[in-house]
């Protein structure tokens, strides 16, 4: 489709035998129709539920396939990993299962959730060893475990038997449909996913359009596909732990470069909103990554009308302790949390007049820190404010400079939002 010179792509009959080693391990997920998507978008909304795998994520797939592939003589000294998470899941199960012991590399920034969920599903199979701020940093210690031991590497998407694992999620979702499939968005980190998926559907139905989703923080496929090359970023946004990598796989760049039909992005905040959405309406407990599929719907909503859409939520494993981080990067994306420094007059009543004569009948205190004091005359503060309607945010910035309250915006300040704000 794009790049003819594609070097490897999973073949059907490798995808369906990586699904045959995978009978009894991994459930066929199921492939339900969302009334309420479906009726927001006018189309028929279907979504491949991943998350209800034993370690809830897709991963289990490509992770065991790979492992299973492994001979004895390869693993007899173990295997070694490196994951944000839900890869290190697969891999401790899949170790516990085929009595394999396995090192697995984790960025120190991962959930909580995550690291007791790996050595829960491994138990005495696995050893996790925290290390470096992204996957990236987790991977370099990884590989260089490996070059030191001679042990195997589980890669996490860049690897042929775990591309094909993943790819009998596409080839579930074939089979199991019983009307043709206009489009399917997937979440995209590596890429191991897209790739196994993207390769089979394009294979049994051609005609199926294969939407990438990235997060805005972390665009590395979406980067490199435009350039036609890949594209190492210098930075990323880490929220998004699932699926924040700066490099992706060249396996899995050339298929997906060959294969997808269109990369697109996702905000952060759009991603937390969609979260706290599915939880309240859905009752639906989705990870950041497990959700981008149905954050990018919005940007496709005329597109998708009237057709068949599947949606992947990939992953649940969300840890309950990023709930107050999550709410707030929703608000804050929303346009109804709003933080500001705010100059005190040194007099009596003058907090009484910020929060009775400025403070509009809807507008909630979140956050209030007073700062070293700058000079006599004023007292600062940092205050965090949430509005009911977005609309709200002129007439109070208005009231603060009218009365000599306004000292500085920061939302759109990010260097003095983050040191003021910690979230």
């Amino acid at each position: 489709m794009k790049d003819p010179k594609t070097t490897y792509i999973p073949t059907v009959e490798a995808i369906q035998d990586a699904a045959d080693k995978l009978k009894g391990i991994a459930s066929v997920s199921p492939l339900e129709k969302h009334t309420r998507f479906s009726d927001k978008y006018e189309c028929n909304m279907l979504f491949k539920r991943e998350d209800l795998q034993q370690v809830r994520s897709y991963k289990i797939r490509g992770a065991y396939n790979k492992i299973a592939s492994l001979t004895t003589d390869e693993t007899k000294d173990g295997i070694i990993c490196a994951s944000a998470g839900n890869h290190a899941q697969g891999v401790a199960l899949s170790c516990n299962l085929l009595k394999i012991k396995g090192t697995i590399y984790m960025p120190a920034p991962t959930p909580n959730q995550k690291i007791e969920q790996v050595k829960m599903f491994g138990k005495a199979y696995v050893e996790v060893v925290l290390v470096g701020d992204t996957f990236d940093d987790s991977f370099h210690q990884a590989m260089e475990e490996c070059k030191i031991y001679g042990k195997p590497l589980v890669h996490p998407f860049n690897d042929s038997k775990v591309i094909e694992g993943q790819g009998t999620v596409g080839l579930e979702i074939v089979q199991q449909s019983k009307v043709p499939i206009d489009y399917i968005f997937i979440p995209v980190g590596g890429g191991g996913l897209a790739s196994g998926l993207s390769s089979v559907v394009k294979a049994l139905s051609p005609k199926t359009k294969i939407i990438g989703v990235e997060p805005a923080g972390a665009p590395s496929m979406s980067k490199s596909i435009e350039k036609g090359e890949i594209v190492k970023l210098t930075q990323i946004e880490k929220f998004v732990d699932g699926a924040s990598v700066k490099r992706v796989g060249d396996l899995t760049f050339e298929i997906c470069n060959k294969y997808l039909d269109e990369m697109t992005t996702v905000h952060e905040g759009k991603i937390c909103q969609t979260i706290l959405e599915m939880y309240n309406k859905d009752a639906i407990v989705a990870e950041p990554a497990g959700v981008m599929s149905i954050a990018a719907l919005d940007g496709f909503k005329d597109e998708i009308k009237g057709k068949n859409v599947v949606c992947l939520v990939s992953g649940s494993n969300n840890d309950i302790t990023r709930t107050s981080e999550i709410e707030e990067r929703a608000l804050l994306y929303a346009n109804l949390k709003h933080y500001f420094i705010i100059k005190f007059p040194q007099r009596p009543g003058a907090l009484r007049e910020f929060v009775v004569d400025i403070l509009g009948p809807n507008d909630d205190i979140t956050h209030f820190e007073y700062t070293k004091k700058v000079n006599r005359e004023n007292e600062v503060a940092v205050v965090g404010i949430q509005l009911k309607d977005q609309e709200d945010l002129k007439p109070l910035i208005t009231k603060l400079k009218a009365r000599n309250f306004f000292g500085d915006y920061i939302n759109d300040k990010p260097s003095l939002f983050l040191s003021l704000i910690h979230i």
